[in-house]
Protein backbone atom coordinates (compact mmCIF):
# COMPACT_ATOMS: atom_id res chain seq x y z
CA UNK A 1 0.00 0.00 0.00
CA UNK A 2 1.36 3.11 -0.94
CA UNK A 3 1.11 6.25 0.93
CA UNK A 4 2.21 9.61 -0.09
CA UNK A 5 3.07 12.56 2.57
CA UNK A 6 2.50 16.02 2.47
CA UNK A 7 3.06 19.44 4.57
CA UNK A 8 0.25 22.27 3.86
CA UNK A 9 0.55 25.92 5.98
CA UNK A 10 -1.92 28.71 5.81
CA UNK A 11 -1.48 31.39 8.57
CA UNK A 12 -1.15 29.86 11.90
CA UNK A 13 -2.20 26.28 10.63
CA UNK A 14 0.14 23.46 9.76
CA UNK A 15 -1.83 20.35 8.39
CA UNK A 16 -0.41 16.81 7.51
CA UNK A 17 -1.91 14.77 4.87
CA UNK A 18 -1.27 11.33 4.19
CA UNK A 19 -2.72 10.16 0.75
CA UNK A 20 -3.71 6.68 -0.07
CA UNK A 21 -5.30 5.11 -2.80
CA UNK A 22 -8.95 4.49 -2.10
CA UNK A 23 -12.47 4.95 -1.59
CA UNK A 24 -12.52 9.03 -1.07
CA UNK A 25 -12.68 8.77 2.71
CA UNK A 26 -11.72 12.66 4.46
CA UNK A 27 -10.77 12.03 8.22
CA UNK A 28 -9.49 15.16 9.63
CA UNK A 29 -7.75 14.78 13.22
CA UNK A 30 -9.61 11.21 13.38
CA UNK A 31 -13.05 13.04 12.61
CA UNK A 32 -14.98 12.75 9.26
CA UNK A 33 -14.62 15.59 7.16
CA UNK A 34 -18.66 16.12 7.50
CA UNK A 35 -18.22 16.61 11.64
CA UNK A 36 -14.41 18.54 11.74
CA UNK A 37 -15.53 20.97 9.03
CA UNK A 38 -19.60 22.09 8.97
CA UNK A 39 -19.73 24.68 6.88
CA UNK A 40 -20.06 23.59 2.85
CA UNK A 41 -17.55 26.44 1.63
CA UNK A 42 -14.77 24.85 3.88
CA UNK A 43 -15.40 21.30 2.35
CA UNK A 44 -15.29 22.58 -0.84
CA UNK A 45 -12.30 23.92 -0.34
CA UNK A 46 -10.73 21.08 1.41
CA UNK A 47 -11.73 19.18 -2.27
CA UNK A 48 -11.01 21.78 -4.60
CA UNK A 49 -7.64 19.53 -5.42
CA UNK A 50 -9.58 16.37 -6.21
CA UNK A 51 -12.01 18.46 -8.06
CA UNK A 52 -8.97 20.55 -10.39
CA UNK A 53 -7.46 16.97 -10.93
CA UNK A 54 -10.55 15.00 -11.89
CA UNK A 55 -9.77 12.42 -8.36
CA UNK A 56 -12.67 13.06 -6.22
CA UNK A 57 -13.67 9.48 -4.85
CA UNK A 58 -10.10 8.11 -5.58
CA UNK A 59 -7.88 8.77 -2.13
CA UNK A 60 -8.20 8.63 1.30
CA UNK A 61 -7.24 11.26 3.13
CA UNK A 62 -5.35 11.12 7.08
CA UNK A 63 -4.83 15.02 8.18
CA UNK A 64 -3.69 15.65 11.39
CA UNK A 65 -3.78 19.62 12.25
CA UNK A 66 -2.77 22.22 14.61
CA UNK A 67 -3.25 25.61 15.15
CA UNK A 68 -5.14 28.70 13.54
CA UNK A 69 -9.08 28.82 12.86
CA UNK A 70 -11.08 26.61 10.94
CA UNK A 71 -10.74 28.53 7.75
CA UNK A 72 -6.51 28.61 8.03
CA UNK A 73 -7.04 24.76 8.77
CA UNK A 74 -9.03 24.39 5.81
CA UNK A 75 -6.84 25.91 3.41
CA UNK A 76 -3.86 24.57 4.96
CA UNK A 77 -5.53 20.80 4.04
CA UNK A 78 -5.87 22.24 0.57
CA UNK A 79 -2.09 23.06 0.05
CA UNK A 80 -1.45 19.70 1.52
CA UNK A 81 -3.52 17.34 -1.04
CA UNK A 82 -2.21 19.65 -3.83
CA UNK A 83 1.37 18.58 -2.41
CA UNK A 84 0.53 14.92 -2.01
CA UNK A 85 -1.11 14.92 -5.50
CA UNK A 86 1.78 17.01 -7.25
CA UNK A 87 4.10 14.43 -5.82
CA UNK A 88 2.30 11.24 -6.23
CA UNK A 89 2.18 11.48 -10.35
CA UNK A 90 4.13 15.02 -11.78
CA UNK A 91 3.15 14.91 -15.40
CA UNK A 92 -0.83 14.58 -14.26
CA UNK A 93 -1.88 16.31 -11.90
CA UNK A 94 0.87 19.01 -11.29
CA UNK A 95 -0.03 21.29 -13.86
CA UNK A 96 -3.65 21.56 -13.50
CA UNK A 97 -2.91 22.10 -9.72
CA UNK A 98 -0.35 25.21 -10.59
CA UNK A 99 -3.01 26.75 -12.93
CA UNK A 100 -5.49 26.38 -10.08
CA UNK A 101 -3.20 27.81 -7.67
CA UNK A 102 -3.09 25.35 -5.67
CA UNK A 103 0.77 24.70 -4.87
CA UNK A 104 1.57 28.55 -4.13
CA UNK A 105 2.02 28.93 0.05
CA UNK A 106 0.29 31.98 0.65
CA UNK A 107 2.58 33.49 2.99
CA UNK A 108 0.43 36.22 4.60
CA UNK A 109 0.43 36.18 8.36
CA UNK A 110 -0.31 38.73 10.94
CA UNK A 111 1.53 41.79 11.67
CA UNK A 112 1.99 41.72 15.30
CA UNK A 113 1.02 44.90 17.76
CA UNK A 114 3.30 47.68 18.33
CA UNK A 115 3.52 49.10 21.47
CA UNK A 116 1.82 52.31 22.23
CA UNK A 117 -0.66 51.70 19.85
CA UNK A 118 -4.28 49.57 20.10
CA UNK A 119 -3.45 47.71 17.02
CA UNK A 120 -0.52 46.80 14.52
CA UNK A 121 -1.05 50.10 12.34
CA UNK A 122 -3.90 51.41 14.28
CA UNK A 123 -3.02 54.55 16.09
CA UNK A 124 -4.68 56.25 19.19
CA UNK A 125 -7.02 59.40 17.74
CA UNK A 126 -4.69 62.42 17.53
CA UNK A 127 -5.80 65.43 20.14
CA UNK A 128 -4.33 68.47 19.08
CA UNK A 129 -5.57 70.10 22.67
Amino acid sequence: MEQTHALGRRKAAVARVYLTPGAGNVTVNGRALETYFALDSLRYIVNQPFEVTSTLGQFDVKVTVIGGGIKGQAEAIRLGIARALSELDREAYRSALKAAGFLTRDAREVERKKPGQPGARRRFQFSKR
